[in-house]
C-alpha cells in the first residue's frame, strides 16, 4: 500500500503543471462506509459511465450511468446524478440478519447524486456523493447510506 502512495504521489508531482480542468477517464480511491476503487469515463461531453469496486461485507462491483451539468455556472464544479446497478459477494456473519458460515451473491440496483471538482493547478479530481442502493437478488434490502469522498487521477 505504501509504495502505491508513493508512486501515486510521484505522479501527481510530475504532472503538476498540466491543466487538468476537464478530463475523459480518471482512477481513484472511493472512502466512505463501502470503500474502494473508482474509475469514471466520459462518453460525451455530460455524459459517463463509473465503475466501482468496494469492500465492506465482501466484494461489490458497481457500474453507474451519470449526467453531469455544471453548478450556478461555476467553472469545474458540477452535480451529477445517475443509475445502475450491482453484483456483489458476502458473508452473512457480517449482516444485520445474515447466518454465520452462508454467503451470499447479491444483485441490485443503485442511485447516485454528487458534486464533483477538477483542479487546474494539478490533475486531479475530488468528489462527494450520496449513492443508495437496493438488493434485488440474494440478502433484499434497501441500503440508503452509501456516500462517500472521492479522489481521482484524471487524464
Amino acid at each position: 500500500m505504501k509504495k502505491l502512495v508513493l508512486i501515486f504521489t510521484f505522479a501527481v508531482c510530475l504532472t503538476a503543471f498540466i491543466d487538468a480542468q476537464d478530463y475523459r477517464t480518471g482512477i481513484g480511491l472511493r472512502a466512505g462506509p463501502y470503500y474502494g476503487l473508482t474509475v469514471k469515463h466520459f462518453t460525451g461531453s455530460k455524459t459517463a459511465i463509473e465503475g466501482l469496486l468496494t469492500r465492506w461485507s465482501g466484494i461489490d462491483i458497481t457500474i453507474l450511468y451519470e449526467i453531469h451539468n455544471r453548478v450556478f455556472d461555476v467553472n469545474r464544479l458540477d452535480w451529477y446524478f445517475g443509475l445502475g446497478g450491482h453484483i456483489g459477494f458476502w458473508e452473512g456473519s457480517h449482516l444485520n440478519n445474515g447466518t454465520a458460515g452462508t454467503n451470499y451473491t447479491i444483485i441490485g440496483l443503485d442511485g447516485i447524486l454528487g458534486l464533483e471538482y477538477n483542479f487546474s493547478e494539478v490533475p486531479i479530481n475530488i468528489s462527494v456523493d450520496w449513492k443508495p442502493a437496493f438488493n434485488i437478488i440474494g440478502y433484499s434490502e434497501f441500503w440508503p447510506l452509501g456516500g462517500a469522498f472521492s479522489i481521482r487521477y484524471v487524464f
